[in-house]
């Protein structure tokens, strides 16, 4: 059975950082990524990690934030940096064996809330 387990959320002040990561359990995955959904908001992709390294960014937060990946320990990482309120939202990771930027993945996590105060 295949489970996501994220971690790392929480509030900080506009400005700050804070750092995500997800944990896969029951399967590896070609792509892993980070969606978000503010209160009243669509789910929004943020970005997304390949086996072999390829990234791509949302355009809200690309320059922010930076995602990675460990292949060996099946976790895919967050860094979010200069933070703003708007990136508010419930974080959630997601794994699918195609390249994707919408939200057809196969596996998600439950979700980690972010807060960041002005």
């Amino acid at each position: 059975q295949v489970q996501l387990v994220e971690s790392g959320g929480g509030l900080v002040q506009a400005g700050g950082s804070l750092r995500l990561s997800c944990v896969a359990s029951g399967g590896s995955f070609y792509a892993m990524g980070w969606f978000r959904q503010a209160p009243g908001k669509e789910r929004e992709f943020v970005a997304i990690s390949t086996t072999g390294g390829r990234t791509y960014y949302g355009s809200s937060v690309k320059g922010r934030f930076t995602i990675s990946r460990d292949n060996a320990k099946n976790t895919v990482y967050l860094q979010m940096n200069s933070l703003k309120p708007e990136d508010t939202a419930v974080y959630y990771c997601a794994a699918n064996n195609i390249f994707l930027t919408t939200d057809d993945y196969d596996y998600w996590g439950q979700g980690t809330q972010v807060t960041v105060s002005s």
